[in-house]
């Protein structure tokens, strides 16, 4: 059974970091694309980033490219949100999820999903 646990989230203001980290067990990790999304309140969850097999490539929404940045340490069984200068908009339950195939940016492409942490960010 693959489990993915969520840590780093918490209250923060608009302009500081964050990072996320997720840790994966089960499976074989270096054998899944891993990808974060988040929801906020009253909206749909979002895709946020995603990061290849090897950890060589990797995508961001518009929102977040150039402020975000995933990584991964398969020796770690990890993968990572890096969020710099954060806004109020980005406050949301963040999840990281695993998928099987080599590219996934939709969530009905990821097979398993953490629980969440939650970001709030204040202005």
């Amino acid at each position: 059974q693959v489990q993915l646990v969520e840590f780093g989230g918490g209250l923060v203001q608009a302009g500081d970091s964050l990072r996320l980290s997720c840790i994966v067990n089960g499976g074989t990790f270096s054998s899944y694309a891993m990808g974060w999304f988040r929801q906020a309140p009253g909206k749909e969850r979002e895709f946020v980033a995603i990061t290849s097999r090897s950890g060589s490539s990797t995508y961001y929404r518009d929102s977040v490219r150039g402020r975000f940045t995933i990584s991964r340490d398969n020796d770690r069984n990890a993968v990572y949100l890096q969020m710099n200068s954060l806004n109020p908009d980005d406050t949301a339950v963040y999840y990281c999820a695993a998928s099987k195939i080599l590219w996934a940016v939709r969530g009905d492409e990821y097979d398993y999903w953490g629980r969440g942490t939650q970001v709030t960010v204040s202005s």
